[in-house]
């Protein structure tokens, strides 16, 4: 009796520690379910069945027709209607990039300033529809404060870089030029602020969502029309070529796969065939070399974008450098010397036209796996037969940053007006020194 007395003993502690634990788990559970960081239902990834109300709620280009021509086509297997109004579109967005272009410099920077904006609203309202979230308070604001914050940033840090000269001689400018970055910061902290202050203890990860959401957004869209912006300043050749590029591999990369196409290429984009993407980056590369040699005869496109002081405006007139001034180069094919005049700048234009052939496509996948992830087939109407700005402009991002990577890594030099705008921002003692050393330094060199 003893021994089993003592057996009782020694298994009741286990049956209280038992109990104990689960009660402690029921207290866990309970402080848990009272706590401000729990996720509740609403406040889950959106369902399957949020995704595909999002593809009826989202408004689709593709699929839009104008009335006339709608009529006028209604006859036509939907494949060939397809075709048609996409060419259509496609050479009345040629004519409208010709005129802009036509316009000059500043045209095409109010142009990639809309894009930017529209790219960066077309990619913002599937977030929006994604967590459903149109009731709360100020968080659309906050999305359109982030932009202009980020704009402020990047294109005073262009003027700063292009026009410093001008923009240090007015005083009340001068501050903004010496504190750009300072200001940008404290504009950004406020609407970082802003944005944990209106935190809804409800929707937690809904608005932490779509406060990533807005940052992957602005570094996808802003950031790159930053850099064309740049690319623009350096000549219209390292502008027009690249984005032409792209549009010759879009436009020749469709064709060849509606006609010859067989072979899928990605299962992200099941349209694309082996068929379009080879044959569009032949005529990629034969368009770059050719057009690039139409170009590279005007002013106009090669020569970089400066401020005259003693014009006191813009200036696009220059001697030509090197790269856009004929050289001889000899070849030998068969055992047969030839000898070439061409412009340096065409072998460049070769480099770029690879690359917007064989990579450029991706962005365009990446925008496909994108789509698909939420059931859309675009992102929006704007176009008919292609869908949104951003459709048309997925690849032409990416050959933007790679444009600006290729020039800063073997085009760039430094430039008189950058370093006169750092000379101007230090104080005189260190000015006197440096006029000091440059006056020594050409003073040997002349004698």
């Amino acid at each position: 009796m003893a021994e089993v007395r003592r057996r009782k003993g020694e298994d009741e502690p286990l049956e209280d520690t038992a109990i104990s634990g689960s009660d402690a788990a029921n207290k866990r559970n309970s402080a848990a379910d009272s706590s401000d960081h729990v996720d509740s239902e609403e406040e889950k990834i959106p369902e399957e069945k949020f995704v595909d109300e999002l593809a009826k709620n989202l408004p689709q280009g593709t699929d839009k027709t104008p009335e006339i021509l709608d009529s006028a086509l209604k006859d036509l297997p939907d494949r060939w209607k397809n075709w048609v109004i996409r060419g259509i579109f496609t050479w009345i967005m040629i004519c409208g990039f010709a005129l802009i272009i036509y316009g000059g410099p500043l045209a095409l920077m109010i142009t990639t300033l809309l894009v930017q904006v529209k790219c960066f609203q077309e990619i913002i309202s599937i977030g929006y529809q994604v967590y459903r979230i149109h009731g709360l308070p100020w968080f659309r604001s906050l999305s359109w404060y982030f932009l202009l914050t980020s704009n402020y940033f990047f294109y005073g840090e262009n003027l700063v870089d292009y026009f410093g000269v001008v923009i240090n001689r007015v005083e009340y400018l001068k501050f903004l030029v010496t504190y750009h970055r300072f200001l940008s910061f404290a504009l950004y902290i406020i609407g970082f602020v802003w944005f944990v202050l209106s935190l809804v203890k409800k929707y937690y990860i809904k608005q932490f969502s779509l406060f990533a959401w807005t940052h992957v957004s602005l570094l996808i869209v802003v950031t790159q029309s930053y850099l064309i912006i740049q690319n623009i300043f350096e000549g219209l050749i390292w502008f027009i070529v690249p984005v032409s590029m792209i549009v010759c591999n879009d436009v020749m990369a469709y064709v060849f796969g509606f006609f010859f196409g067989r072979t899928p290429l990605i299962k992200l984009s099941p349209k694309k065939t082996w068929e379009g993407f080879i044959g569009g980056g032949f005529a990629t590369v034969l368009f770059g070399i050719l057009f690039s040699y139409v170009l590279c005869n005007y002013q106009y496109f090669i020569c970089p974008i400066q401020y005259s002081e003693e014009l006191g405006r813009m200036t696009m007139s220059c001697v030509p450098s090197y790269l856009f001034t004929p050289q001889e180069y000899s070849l030998k094919l068969f055992g047969i010397g030839k000898t070439l005049n061409l412009y340096p700048f065409i072998w460049h234009s070769i480099s770029l036209s690879l690359f917007s052939s064989i990579i450029g496509p991706f962005g365009g996948f990446f925008a496909s796996g994108f789509k698909r992830a939420f059931k859309i087939k675009d992102f929006g109407d704007m176009i008919p037969g292609h869908g949104g700005i951003m459709d048309r402009f997925d690849c032409q991002f990416l050959m933007a940053t790679f444009v600006n990577v290729y020039i800063s890594s073997f085009i760039r030099t430094p430039s008189p007006a950058k370093l006169l705008t750092q000379i101007y921002n230090l104080k005189p003692d260190q000015q006197y020194q440096i006029y000091q050393s440059l006056k020594d330094n050409l003073g040997d060199m002349l004698t």
